[in-house]
């Protein structure tokens, strides 16, 4: 075979570069938004397999079905870019990535059952590297253990056993943080570090410029998205109230549903937010969602039937009039009704929404990102005010006007003020 020429500068930033020189037996990277992180790992998944002919690759994410459009695509991506594609092979079933000069392979498995990943066998070499992505959606770090504990043999002299652990930092109460970096409680042999866009040569100015009016206009989802620092634990106004965890749709058939829609464009995103709700166990399933900067109505219109919301009641945000009269009368959107206004309508809304939990399903990302920095807003001498501030908000808007319809709606009109706060009353919130 020909000498392989790889230009890892070429590829990434150099505060990448020990990515792919250390040896240590963990590698914790969090990252800011498009920092790069994943594209890096995945060049590392190609490179180590080039290097060294004993290794293969266990890809680990919390949920199998995020897999194929999320870490498989973006290695065959990087193997594209190194001009590869001759070398391996890709198969969706089983989920797996070969190299076909020695049959070294790369894995693809879930933390559904963490058992079941460690009966994986291999043809030549062993599972020695593992790739942990999105590692924040991981439920405890007893499973990754389990996992990590399984994979074990004799290596070749001068082999190495390696854990890559990526993710954003969505809170400080993780326990990534314990256990890969604070000084006084993660493990041995860590090489911890952070990332952000400007660790990205590959984004376009528009995308530098968004993130740099973030730090003004949204400084606490920019301490994450932008800092790669870790998320805000106190004052969230959801705190305990909602899960991530992947369910089907024959689990919410029976339920009924709604769609919620709240307007954005150049610096905000538009968000459309599907849930069911089971009203019996106080239980909010948020199963879709869209949300996306620069949408025109047409596009809205495109993605609410792309995402099923016909034959459902739609909400929407009622500040936008014209939005909503365009989507109902030139582009037929049906069942499409503007949100209730009135004194203290939001505290009012968010309230009646704490008296809920929420199951927010893996592809819904705006919304879990949003849940994780919604905070109460604090007056001048720093004390916490019993109102949320007006930012990190527009998923978590789309979702109240979802849910308008089982709050503060009585026979078919929104209702007053006065029974707005007797219905929060009756909750005793």
């Amino acid at each position: 075979m020909n000498k392989l020429i790889v230009d890892v500068p070429k590829m990434v930033d150099p505060a990448y570069y020990k990515l792919y020189t250390s040896k240590q037996q963990y590698i914790a990277l969090k990252g800011a938004r498009a920092s790069g992180k994943s594209v890096a790992t995945a060049f590392k998944v190609v490179i180590d397999i080039l290097r060294y002919p004993y290794v293969n690759w266990l890809v680990v994410r919390q949920f199998q079905n995020t897999q194929k459009d999320s870490t498989f695509a973006i290695i065959k991506w990087a193997v594209h870019y190194m001009g590869l594609d001759d070398y391996f092979k890709f198969t969706v079933s089983p989920l797996e990535i070969t190299y076909k000069p020695t049959q070294q392979k790369v894995f693809f498995r879930s933390m559904d059952d963490p058992l079941k990943i460690t009966s994986i066998t291999t043809t030549v070499g062993k599972i020695c590297r593992s790739w942990w992505e999105e590692a924040y959606e991981l439920k405890s770090d007893e499973s990754f253990q389990t996992v990590i504990e399984s994979m074990r043999g004799e290596l070749p002299a001068g082999g190495f056993y390696q854990h890559v652990i990526t993710f954003n930092p969505w809170s400080d109460r993780h326990w990534l943080k314990r256990e890969f970096f604070d000084a006084d409680t993660r493990r041995n042999h860590v090489l911890s570090f952070t990332t952000t866009y400007k660790n990205n040569h590959h984004l376009n100015q528009d995308f530098i410029d968004s993130m740099e009016e973030m730090v003004i206009r949204n400084p606490n989802r920019a301490k994450v998205a932008v800092y790669g620092d870790w998320g805000i634990s106190e004052g969230l106004v959801f705190d305990g109230l909602f899960e991530q965890r992947d369910f089907s749709m024959e689990e919410i058939a029976k339920l009924p549903k709604s769609v919620g829609l709240d307007f954005g464009f150049k610096h905000d995103p538009t968000a459309g937010e599907f849930m069911a709700i089971d009203q019996r166990n106080r239980i909010v399933y948020v199963y879709d969602e869209f949300y996306q900067q620069g949408m025109l109505t047409q596009a809205i219109a495109q993605s609410l039937a792309k995402h099923k919301a016909y034959g459902l009641p739609i909400t929407a945000d009622s500040a936008e009039q014209r939005l909503t009269t365009e989507l109902a009368s030139v582009y037929n959107v049906p069942n499409l009704r503007t949100a209730g206004k009135g004194k203290d309508s939001v505290i009012q809304g968010v309230q009646y929404m704490q008296s809920y939990h929420y199951v927010i399903h893996p592809r819904v990302q705006g919304l879990l990102s949003e849940m994780n920095t919604y905070v109460y807003d604090k007056d001048k001498l720093g004390n916490w005010l019993n109102k949320p501030k007006d930012e990190n908000n527009h998923a978590i808007d789309a979702l109240r006007y979802a849910m308008e319809q089982y709050m503060f709606v009585a026979n078919n009109h929104y209702m007053s003020y006065q029974e707005r706060a007797q219905a929060v009353k009756n909750l005793g919130l």
